[in-house]
């Protein structure tokens, strides 16, 4: 079966990236209202149908649906933002203000009955209280006449040299539909994943350059297969005094080897950390320029990771290239599904058989 995917929330496209590296699966409609998020999608997805709106908006809403239906859409992804997953928002349930995007996810499914949609978040969404919403969204999924099956999935078990977590949620109308079980025995490490570009100082690279050395691992030759020229590899240009306490952290080590007066007041262990070459890297966030934000610092160069390289630890291939201002390509990169993981969830959906 071919699956013609309508990408909802797509921000760069790491689901639909992710979905198309499997035979039978491509996106054909994506809309966010992130337009500097939806222009690269654009820019990667050339042949995709873009729609830039507010899904609050009925004009949109209809726009959406009605393309969505000329495109044969039978598939719908993506991760509608959820604040209200708190015990202050209990009283709501899913009414709650902060949770009306997760309700038009809902709406557009009731309104163009795909044969499977999946929904990814946060891993408080299964737990908060108590299990609460997790029910509530049971109820709306099953009043649909849905299936779910839902649960926790660490990117690392997928390929991905990075233990993010994040829920999944896996609706059909036919039962059979699981989780995928991990691929991946051996765990793919930071150095696999960018050894090949260091070689960045603070403020140096540029948008497009020529890769210096050769591929050193297989993930590597991986992520290189399609791309001749190598993107986004630029590192943030730090103040001198950021420099100098980098100089200070030893390899692969932390903010330990700092002074308290150059650690400041900052109460998290793990700022100014370095990441660390056979491990795999803490969950790639929006901040990872900064390293006063966390882990996200390079294993030895005095710098942090540029955006290249966090897309490497994201599972982006080299050919996926990141437009706009540098505060929009970590935004980007850092609210991104991991592809790998996305593709074993697409592979394991091709290779179920429904009852």
């Amino acid at each position: 079966m071919n699956y013609n995917i309508l990408d909802l929330f797509s921000g760069a496209g790491g689901l639909s990236r992710g979905m198309e590296m499997v035979n039978g699966f491509k996106t054909r409609v994506a809309t966010d209202f992130d337009k500097s998020a939806l222009e690269t999608f654009k820019f990667n997805f050339p042949e995709v149908e873009t729609i830039y709106g507010n899904i609050l908006d009925e004009n949109v809403k209809n726009i959406i649906t009605n393309t969505a239906i000329k495109e044969k859409v039978n598939m719908i992804i993506g991760g509608p933002p959820c604040q209200g997953f708190s015990n202050k928002g209990k009283k709501l349930g899913l009414n709650d203000p902060r949770n009306f995007l997760f309700l038009e996810y809902l709406d557009m499914v009731k309104r163009i009955q795909p044969d499977i949609f999946i929904i990814e978040n946060v891993k408080a969404m299964l737990t908060a209280v108590d299990g609460y919403f997790i029910n509530e969204i049971e109820k709306h999924v099953f009043n649909m006449g849905y299936n779910l099956v839902y649960g926790v999935l660490t990117a690392s078990d997928f390929g991905v040299p990075q233990n993010r977590q994040r829920a999944i949620l896996l609706a059909s109308k036919k039962n059979g539909l699981q989780l995928p079980n991990p691929t991946n025995d051996k765990k793919t490490t930071v150095k696999d994943a960018i050894s090949d570009l260091a070689y960045l100082n603070s403020g140096e690279g540029s948008f497009e350059q020529e890769y210096r050395y050769l591929p050193m691992s297989k993930y590597q030759k991986m992520m290189r297969r399609h791309s001749k020229r190598l993107y986004n590899h630029q590192a943030t240009t730090h103040s001198p005094e950021a420099v100098r306490k980098l100089s200070l952290i030893p390899p692969e080590k932390g903010k330990e080897f700092l002074s308290p007066e150059l650690q400041g007041k900052q109460q998290f262990k793990t700022t100014w950390g370095r990441l660390k070459w056979n491990s795999q890297s803490p969950t790639i966030d929006t901040r990872f320029d900064t390293p006063s934000n966390g882990t996200n610092s390079h294993p030895y160069l005095n710098r942090a990771i540029t955006p290249r390289e966090a897309a490497r630890i994201q599972s982006f291939p080299d050919d996926f290239v990141f437009l706009g201002k540098k505060t929009y390509v970590t935004k980007q990169i850092g609210n991104a599904v991991p592809p790998l993981m996305a593709k074993a969830i697409a592979q394991n959906i091709k290779e179920t058989s429904f009852e």
